[in-house]
């Protein structure tokens, strides 16, 4: 396991108050996305360690409603000691969940959402299903980003509204094809994990126009065969 204080220093941006979209996500070695359909069957304790890390540090979690289906999550409660690390640095206790949808095909019962110990975001489009945004404003803020699909931009304005500009982004491939075509990505957290896939399992982006962003090393953490790797935008200072 990694010191705890020197992960924090490790990710830690200088400027919180400035925008930075940092994306987090793990791979095999031939570049699977996922282990029997789930990314959680790549991962250990230490790439775990690393994980909680950067949600102790975000302002809000952004991530893709099929991501939030397909991996299960339920409420975003950080532990006691990430609680009193961000109330200790001037921080709401926990972050805020952030889940984009076009179709919001999600249930307002949804443990994500209906037990979210912050209230949080669904963000949409003007042409979703006005029965479902309705449904969903009983237990989340539903915010139009764009007329009938989402808009990058637009999400990237509401969350600094709200004074959220520390993004973490947990996936899924579409949203980050669609945040590489848009050049919104400052960062990209990505684990390697020490196993070959093979078989059909898709890659991290998926989606979006082809685009070429540049990205520099900025650091690399090992813990046995497991490779933590750290790229910046390149140019970035963060």
């Amino acid at each position: 396991m990694f010191d705890p204080e020197e992960l924090v220093r490790r990710y830690a941006v200088a400027d919180r108050a400035a925008w930075h979209l940092r994306v987090n996500f793990i791979a095999s070695l031939d570049g699977a996305a996922t282990h029997e359909g789930l990314s959680g069957g790549l991962n250990n304790a230490d790439d775990k360690q690393v994980f909680d890390t950067l949600r102790m540090l975000a302002d809000v979690v952004l991530l893709g409603a099929g991501t939030l289906r397909a991996e299960g999550y339920g409420a975003m409660r950080l532990d006691d000691d990430a609680v009193a690390w961000r109330v200790a640095h001037g921080l709401p206790a926990h972050p805020v969940l952030a889940v984009v949808s076009s179709r919001l095909a999600l249930a307002p019962d949804h443990a994500a959402l209906a037990d979210a110990p912050v209230r949080p975001l669904v963000l949409t489009h003007e042409a979703s299903p006005a029965g479902a945004r309705l449904a969903l404003s009983e237990v989340a803020d539903v915010v139009p980003c764009g007329e009938d699909a989402v808009d990058v931009g637009l999400v990237r304005a509401a969350l600094e509204r709200r004074g959220l500009s520390q993004v973490l982004c947990e996936g899924g491939p579409r949203l980050l094809g669609a945040l590489i075509e848009a050049d919104a990505v400052d960062e990209l957290c990505l684990t390697l994990s020490p196993v070959l896939e093979g078989g059909a399992a898709g890659r991290i982006a998926a989606g979006g126009a082809q685009a070429t962003r540049r990205m520099r090393l900025g650091h690399v953490l090992t813990a046995g065969d497991m490779l933590m790797l750290r790229y910046l935008r390149d140019g970035s200072s963060a």
